[in-house]
């Protein structure tokens, strides 16, 4: 199981057998800390397609987010800020550079997040300026909504509710944030440490990647604790680094991501509400330490991408 990623896209397992996930499950990765590649591998960890990127500028750590699009493209940095739509066919067919366009040319800008959304705009979040902001197919300015003052203009992960809300994690001062869509904070969660992704579950809560905390966290509304996973989890030897990109599967499981965990650790891991791990990704040679973000392909996903995959070998 080893390879050359950092963004990982794979398919929800337990609905199937064993046997069916290993064959079926894909997994689309995007990497830089020197790994600088957007790959599919399947579950065991076989690479069945790669891109190199650019990477990330001097000075900055790696690539934070990546979309598998409806249409079988892939979402992904080229660098800090630029977005890309690549084909299998490594063509590039949008793109958007947040360094040079709609207002930024000359501020310090960085992108961590984006999204493309069903009416075809793309949604990214800039750090520095503080602002999320949607573009059109050409880079027209649709919408820009303001992040919030202390620390809040500078994010990590950013995901889009059922709401139409943005639920946004900032580092300093370590809170997550759900602002309505006019930019008004509607709910938020001090966390303290230097958070880095969260997701609003199917039952309300919102479940944390708490960063630099080493822990994975799920709050109710009220913000209570409800669940965690705290330094490691428990009955194995899994050791929680910095916990980043936070998935919840059809099955309700739950997917997390390990960054920088060092080579003993896995990546990824699926774990069920009582904690017992059920599947791990330890792709060091792939991913190596710094994957950050992935996404897991559902069984529709999956199907679509091998088949793609099988056409380009025609």
């Amino acid at each position: 199981m080893k390879s050359f990623l950092c963004s990982i896209l794979a398919l929800s397992f337990l609905s199937l057998s064993s046997a069916q996930a290993e064959e079926d499950s894909l997994v689309l990765v995007s990497a830089s800390y020197g790994k600088n590649v957007v790959a599919i591998c399947d579950a065991k960890g076989e690479v069945l397609w790669r891109h190199d990127t650019a990477g990330p500028e001097k000075g900055h750590a790696g690539h934070h987010d990546v979309q598998l699009l409806p249409n079988g493209n892939i979402l992904f940095h080229d660098s800090w800020t630029k977005i890309q739509e690549i084909t299998l066919g490594k063509e590039v067919v949008w793109e958007y550079d947040s360094a040079k366009m709609n207002g930024n040319e000359g501020k310090r800008v960085d992108v961590h997040a984006f999204a493309r959304l069903e009416n075809g705009e793309t949604v990214i979040v800039e750090s520095g300026v503080g602002r999320i902001i949607h573009v059109d197919k050409d880079g027209k300015l649709i919408k820009e909504v303001p992040l919030g003052e202390g620390g809040r203009k500078s994010t990590r992960l950013m995901r889009i509710l059922d709401n139409g809300h943005y639920l946004a994690c900032a580092e300093n001062p370590g809170v997550v944030t759900e602002y309505d869509e006019n930019g008004k904070v509607v709910w938020e969660y001090e966390i303290g440490t230097r958070v880095y992704g969260a997701i609003r579950l199917k039952n309300g809560n919102t479940l944390i990647g708490s960063g630099s905390g080493n822990s994975v966290v799920e709050v109710t509304p009220a913000k209570e604790v409800v669940w965690d996973v705290t330094k490691t989890v428990p009955g194995t030897e899994i050791s929680l680094a910095w916990m980043a990109t936070v998935q919840e599967l059809p099955n309700g499981n739950l997917a997390l991501g390990n960054c920088h965990a060092g080579e003993g650790n896995p990546q990824i891991f699926e774990i069920t509400k009582d904690k017992k791990v059920v599947w791990q990704f330890d792709e060091w040679d792939l991913v190596g330490n710094g994957l950050a973000s992935w996404q897991i392909l559902d069984a529709d996903q999956s199907s679509m991408m091998r088949k793609k995959l099988a056409a380009l070998k025609r």
